[in-house]
């Protein structure tokens, strides 16, 4: 599947009855709060297990990725913005400052 079908078949599931003027906080919300739900277990792993991910584990963190990859997608779609497009110009940021020597460091624009 790539990611402009997902992200069309994601949108289906979109529960609309939210005040349409607070679908982006709502979303920008729940998108966080699902990366913090992938954190959570990931830090548990090292609280938990010194650092060993079970297929259990594994399983768990998948399901929470496929959250934030849902949230990104309604995300992407409610600012008009299609997830593939998101994609491919992270790839070539990235592939830039590779290039450049800029993959360490901070800041947007480097």
């Amino acid at each position: 599947m790539d990611f402009n079908t997902y992200q069309k078949q994601a949108v289906t599931t979109f529960l609309k009855g939210t005040a349409w003027e607070l679908a982006l906080p709502y979303l920008a919300l729940g998108l966080n709060g699902e990366a913090g739900e992938v954190a959570e277990k990931v830090k548990k792993v090292y609280r938990d297990a010194e650092g060993e991910v079970s297929e259990a584990t594994r399983a768990a963190i998948k399901k929470e990725l496929g959250d934030v990859l849902w949230y990104l997608a309604v995300l992407a779609e409610t600012l008009g913005v299609p997830l593939e497009e998101v994609a491919r110009e992270n790839l070539e940021k990235l592939a830039s400052r590779k290039e450049r020597g800029v993959l360490h460091g901070e800041g947007d624009d480097r």
